[in-house]
């Protein structure tokens, strides 16, 4: 069963908010296998009139952080407590291949490679029609807040 969450349940879940929330929809959950969720990134984004003024390209580190987030809402559909925090811990094989920008809707596509005492594996990538414009393993833990 795919399940899909809104923007209103995304921020129920990460703690990001703007301008760090970078998931504006989940288009399907697999829990404890896999996620898929989108940005549509607009020229209204906060670091385009710096990065760049006259070519707009989305930085890569943020790509990154949309990849994380995605993983992240998959370990919260799986059951973690969402009163956890996630941090990274180790970004493996990144690779960039094409510049974003505005107007371009990025799909991230997340799959849990392994899960073992608190840490997490994900194979991460990101698309733009159809062609991997990024991807990147992503090791991350959770603590509890409480």
């Amino acid at each position: 069963m795919s399940i899909q969450m809104n923007i209103n349940e995304i921020i129920n879940l990460l703690p990001h908010r703007y301008p760090f929330l970078l998931i504006d929809r989940v288009l399907s959950v697999e829990p404890d296998k896999s996620i898929v969720a989108l940005k549509n990134v607009t020229i209204n984004e906060p670091y385009f009139p710096g990065h760049y003024p006259h070519y707009p390209v989305m930085p890569g580190v943020l790509i990154i952080e949309a990849m994380a987030q995605t993983a992240a809402l998959l370990s919260f559909k799986a059951g973690i407590d969402k009163n956890s925090v996630y941090y990274f811990v180790g970004i493996d094989n990144a690779r960039f291949r094409q510049p974003v920008g505005p107007g371009d809707q990025l799909i991230f596509k997340v799959d849990l490679i392994r899960s073992m005492r608190g840490l997490y594996k994900f194979g991460a990538t990101a698309e733009v029609e159809g062609q991997v414009v990024a991807e990147a393993e992503l090791m991350c833990t959770v603590k509890s807040v409480d």
